[in-house]
């Protein structure tokens, strides 16, 4: 048996072998997958935004009057953001770990970029249940409807990402990424990094954007 197709046999029947880095260099199919997914979901947040954009210009006052400090009271969106912003960096780490094969730094790291994240959508969780008892709901006129909107589906993106890492660790702890074969880590750790950059943009737009 030749070189040749002994390589091809390996791939068929192991289905690890076929997210190994293409030796001829260029992008594997897992992370060209992910990138194309993240541009679609730029698209879509970018609808989101342009649509946030139009309400708040056509409003007479942006928040209403009503709920003119009710995102002020939110105990716990601040500290949300910086454990969201340490989880990419956690995450990172874990790419690194398994591009030099140490697989204790990658299992460590990511296991607590799974937990941050759990922990973020915890902290969601606890402001929703406070800006509703400020009767800031989801059928609050425009201005609730679009907070929730976007919270919303950036908390569901967060949901989906954890489930992701959670089976890239799953696979993590059954020995099935190596130095050689890890492109399923640096597709998912694409995606939670795209997710950070989304609610950084989405926090500096709610909390930190003057109102009028």
């Amino acid at each position: 048996m030749t070189a040749d197709s002994h390589a091809l046999t390996t791939t068929e029947h192991n289905p690890i072998a076929g997210l190994a880095h293409d030796r001829r260099g260029g992008i594997s199919n897992p992370v060209l997958g992910m990138l194309l997914f993240i541009t679609s979901e730029v698209m879509f947040f970018g609808g989101l935004f342009a649509a946030y954009f139009s309400v708040r210009a056509n409003a007479p006052a942006w928040p209403p009057q009503e709920f003119h400090d009710t995102l002020k009271i939110l105990p716990l969106v601040g500290p949300a953001t910086i454990l969201l912003i340490l989880s990419s960096f956690t995450c990172q780490f874990a790419v690194w770990g398994i591009r030099r094969d140490d697989r204790t730094a990658f299992l460590r790291s990511m296991t607590v970029t799974v937990v941050l994240g759990i922990v973020f959508l915890l902290m969601q969780a606890t402001d929703y249940t406070a800006l509703g008892g400020e009767g800031l709901t989801l059928s609050s006129g425009t201005f609730g409807t679009t907070y929730y909107t976007l919270t919303g589906f950036h908390g569901a993106h967060v949901f989906g990402g954890v489930i992701m890492l959670s089976v890239v660790l799953y696979r993590g702890m059954a020995g099935q990424f190596s130095s050689r074969h890890h492109d399923a880590v640096e597709a998912a750790s694409l995606y939670w990094h795209f997710v950070d950059v989304v609610w950084i943009l989405l926090f500096s737009l709610l909390y930190l954007l003057p109102g009028r």
